[in-house]
């Protein structure tokens, strides 16, 4: 006798699973729990085999049915329904999509959060929709170019070739997982347009880096975001190594800043010796943040660092425009300042952390030259001092004294 809807709905739950019969192989099982999962029985080279066609209701009666009716026309065909399920979910597995949230899911803790979103995204964003559902394996060369194309024609060339990038990474992890044969967008060096020249306005005179430090003397905005602006030049890391600083990574006693490699560019262990006064504003900053993850946490929300516009906008504040200055601007003043200085162009590269494309000097700064950048810096910092002393000054001890208000403070200017 053959199933009804009436009788599906009317199922009573039992304290072991049971069978409700349809015909031709398809029932109903009825669990303890009350789930209730269809199920067709068929036999296939003299074998007996099981396979599930999903859930009631979302299954309905009809539907069950019309996929048992599939499954027998596929045993009569002489194919195995178990089997090409089988191919079909490992197709699934191979799409350019799958293989690029495995991808990502193995490196999120590796990259950034910044830089794993903006992976992620272009991904996902910028060639899901093309390429998301091919089978990696069959995705040619002029496919990808044909998406960075339409980068190139948005006007964002350097999107286009960090997409090409990370379309090559995934690739390679493909390759690795017995998923693809080659990297195809290896093919597509030299297809692109050159990525545009980028560099980051920033103050490199002198006299003036000396009135960029008094302004910044006389910032009076929220507290770690002026201790956030005073350490910037003296330090001249990345703006996003700045602000999501951890005091973990801080080490007082032995004068250094140890950024790991994950929150590196180039993915290594990089080492901020500290000058006498960046320890020293370190020392303020930490009674006012020591009980927090991060040494400059967000406003409001100490779980998070300082946003990524935090900086630039501070120097929107006392009076640089975008055109004049910028957070990443520092390292722009720092490198042409300490090459004018007569520092060894090595050093300031490795203080730098720019990537060594040189392997003979890449292997010699291997030793990371520390007692040399250790006197740069300090030398640094009293160079900065001398600059910003040639004008009305806020000394460096004046601005710690600010840093060490009342811990608990008033509410925090924004």
């Amino acid at each position: 006798m053959s199933l009804t809807d009436t009788a599906i709905r009317t199922a009573k739950v039992q304290g072991k699973p049971y069978k409700l019969y349809d015909e031709r192989g398809l029932f109903l099982l009825v669990t303890p729990t009350g789930s209730l999962l269809w199920r067709f029985k068929y036999r296939f080279s003299g074998v007996e085999k099981l396979i599930s066609l999903g859930m009631y209701p979302d299954v309905r009666l009809k539907d069950a049915r019309a996929k048992r009716e599939e499954a027998r026309r596929l045993v009569a065909a002489g194919a195995d329904p178990s089997v090409k399920r089988q191919v079909e979910k490992n197709a699934l597995a191979n799409t350019f999509e799958a293989v690029a949230e495995e991808w990502l899911d193995n490196k999120r803790a590796t990259l950034s959060e910044g830089t794993w979103q903006r992976d992620r995204d272009q991904l996902t964003k910028m060639v899901g929709p093309y390429l998301g559902n091919r089978p990696i394996a069959d995705i040619e060369a002029p496919e990808l170019l044909a998406i960075l194309r339409r980068l190139e024609k948005r006007g964002v060339r350097d999107t286009a070739h960090r997409v090409r990038a990370v379309c090559g990474r995934v690739f390679r992890y493909a390759i690795a997982t017995g998923r693809a044969r080659r990297d195809i967008s290896a093919d597509l060096k030299g297809a692109l347009a050159p990525k545009a020249s980028k560099s980051y306005p920033a103050i490199i005179d002198p006299a003036q880096v000396g009135q960029l430090l008094r302004a910044i003397a006389e910032y009076d905005g929220q507290r770690t975001t002026y201790a956030a602006l005073q350490l910037a030049p003296y330090v001249f890391v990345r703006p996003g190594e700045l602000r999501r600083a951890e005091w973990v990574e801080i080490d007082l006693e032995r004068g250094e800043w140890r950024i790991p490699g994950e929150r590196m560019k180039m993915g290594e262990l990089h080492i901020v010796p500290l000058a006498r006064q960046v320890a020293e504003i370190f020392r303020d900053l930490r009674m006012l943040t020591g009980g927090n993850r991060f040494v400059f946490p967000a406003i409001g929300k100490a779980s998070r660092p300082l946003s990524n516009n935090t900086l630039n906008a501070a120097l929107r504040r006392i009076g640089y425009s975008q055109e004049e200055m910028t957070a990443h601007g520092f390292r722009t003043t720092a490198s042409t300042l300490l090459n004018e200085l007569g520092w060894n162009p090595d050093v300031i590269e490795l203080q730098l952390a720019h990537k060594e494309r040189n392997k003979v000097r890449a292997a010699y700064n291997r030793a990371q030259r520390l007692d040399e950048r250790r006197k740069m810096m300090q030398a640094w910092a009293d160079h900065l001092d001398e600059l910003r002393a040639a004008g009305s000054v806020k000394s460096i001890d004046e601005a710690s004294r600010y840093l060490r208000r009342d811990k608990l403070g008033r509410s925090a200017r924004h």
